[in-house]
């Protein structure tokens, strides 16, 4: 989890913004004026930013103060005087003498908040690197949500933080939903096939991501929310055709597959830029892009298996040898040769569903 400051200074919706950022369990609350953090609960930490400002002398409530040191002094000094306070450095990345001074301020204090003039995303790849072994944070001002998401993925450590001023409410909760950044394991089940059968001609989904798939991942698929089957990427190889380690023949276009935040879509919503879960065959995961979909016409298998609690899973996919799905222990499975007893391995949602959110109601799907 990053961490999430909210930048109320010039909020026109101040109030608003602040119940929606609690309610969201922002980590910060950041503001030039002490008065505001009254009243608000510990467990939300409460910074002073005086950008343009005096810092007063009494901090109040205040946790971490935010200087600017031409305005306010060097950090190390006030808080020799305020001890009871972090205090950290405000940087303006816009030249490589400044960028040289935010990478200093990530060596030394223990909050660096960065604010890069330019919209390139390289100065804030150079101090990620020069402040791989330092202990302090790296907070990094964002315009809007899209642009908070992209700083959190920065060579791929991302940003320690990002501070967004809302511009209106829900922009707090698109800040705190981009911030989860490490995607939660799944238990897997083993499912025992129980039938295959050939059904004909459909239209089944290619999904082709942005990512190079390991060996041992696929994607979640299955006709109904309660009950999925890993499918194979295109890791392996094949014969009279190349490996293609960014896609997954998936299935049938009605399938659902798992996105992101415990949503499923199905195949034929997914487009480019859509989010779907990678899952590998020890149930780790990670959220990754869809490049495009492949929505062709081909004869479809369907393969029925029961879980140990009784539950039945079905899946329809291509009918052709070269569509795969994971048995135990990452054992690759040619959907055609598949036959009663084999063992594959699924996952069972515990939550129906409704517009692919999960929801607690009666449905039945068979």
């Amino acid at each position: 989890m990053k961490l999430t400051w909210v930048d109320v200074r010039a909020s026109a919706a101040r109030a608003a913004i602040l119940e929606e950022s609690l309610h969201q369990r922002v980590d910060a609350v950041v503001s030039d004026a002490v008065a505001d953090f009254e009243g608000l609960p510990p467990t939300v930490k409460k910074v002073l930013f005086p950008q343009g400002t005096t810092l007063p002398e009494d901090l109040g409530q205040t946790d971490i103060v935010i200087v600017v040191p031409e305005e306010h002094g060097l950090p190390e000094e006030l808080a020799a005087a305020h001890p009871e306070v972090e205090f950290g450095r405000y940087v303006e990345i816009k030249d490589p003498a400044t960028l040289d001074e935010a990478c200093q301020s990530a060596n030394v204090y223990p909050w660096s908040l960065l604010y890069f003039r330019d919209p390139t995303k390289i100065p804030l790849e150079i101090v990620i690197a020069a402040a791989a072994r330092a202990t302090g944070s790296l907070i990094t001002i964002a315009k809007d949500v899209e642009e908070a998401e992209i700083i959190f993925g920065v060579l791929e450590h991302g940003s320690d933080g990002v501070m967004l001023a809302p511009k209106a409410v829900g922009d707090a909760t698109g800040l705190k939903s981009a911030s989860v950044v490490d995607s939660p394991a799944l238990e897997l089940v083993e499912l025992t096939v129980t039938a295959t059968t050939h059904v004909g001609m459909g239209e089944r989904a290619c999904v082709d991501t942005c990512t190079h798939f390991r060996e041992d991942e696929g994607i979640l698929v299955g006709s109904h929310s309660k009950g999925m089957i890993l499918c194979v990427s295109e890791t392996h190889p094949l014969p009279y055709m190349p490996t293609r380690p960014f896609r997954v023949n998936a299935g049938a276009i009605h399938s659902y597959t798992l996105s992101q935040n415990e949503r499923t879509n199905y195949l034929s919503e997914l487009k480019s830029g859509s989010k779907v879960t990678a899952v590998d065959v020890k149930g780790r995961t990670r959220v990754v892009t869809v490049g495009r979909v492949k929505i062709e016409s081909r004869p479809l298998i369907s393969v029925d298996a029961q879980a140990p609690n009784g539950q039945t899973v079905n899946l329809i996919l291509q009918d052709d040898w070269h569509v795969r799905v994971f048995g135990p222990g990452g054992q690759v499975l040619n959907s055609t040769e598949l036959k009663p007893g084999d063992t594959l391995l699924g996952y069972l949602p515990l939550a129906d569903r409704h517009v692919g959110y999960p929801i607690n109601e009666f449905c039945l799907e068979k």
